[in-house]
């Protein structure tokens, strides 16, 4: 379908710009509030998710599927709200795995006088995974739930 269908691409490459978006403010509020605040990585993830759902339902609904106009914007939302919850539920835990891991491999592999902390990459990178992982089931399930009153 995506491959096949031109519209259907453009959605994709719109939602995938759209998801970029996102993921600068994703990975923008993790990281100012990694460094502003001593609450923990895996709870400001959280935070820094909603900001990015926030972000994204904007782009989505009038760029990506501005044809999208048969529900009610108060559907549409509480969609891609249920949606983005289960995106939670997967990326929290992912992230939470992730993290001590990676954070424990940076640690045994970079020198200690390199100029990123192993924190610092393994937090990034365990974000870049989870968000990596929790974009295609957004896609997916926003294209054939949220958005599935466009042609």
């Amino acid at each position: 379908m995506i491959f096949t269908n031109p519209m259907e691409r453009t959605r994709f490459l719109r939602f995938a710009v759209v998801g970029a978006i996102g993921a600068i403010v994703d990975f923008g509020t993790f990281n100012i509030l990694v460094q502003i605040t001593s609450i923990r990585a895996v709870w400001i993830s959280m935070i820094s998710f909603a900001a990015a759902v926030t972000s994204n339902f904007l782009w989505n609904r009038y760029w990506t599927y501005p044809d999208s106009r048969s529900k009610a914007v108060s559907k549409q939302i509480a969609q891609f709200l249920i949606v983005s919850v289960i995106g939670l539920a997967i990326r929290t835990p992912l992230f939470a795995w992730l993290e001590n891991l990676s954070i424990q491999i940076f640690s045994n592999i970079l020198p200690e006088d390199f100029f990123l902390s192993s924190t610092f990459l393994g937090h990034n990178i365990s974000l870049a995974i989870a968000v990596g992982v929790v974009m295609l089931w957004n896609f997916f399930a926003n294209r054939f739930w949220t958005y599935n009153d466009v042609e």
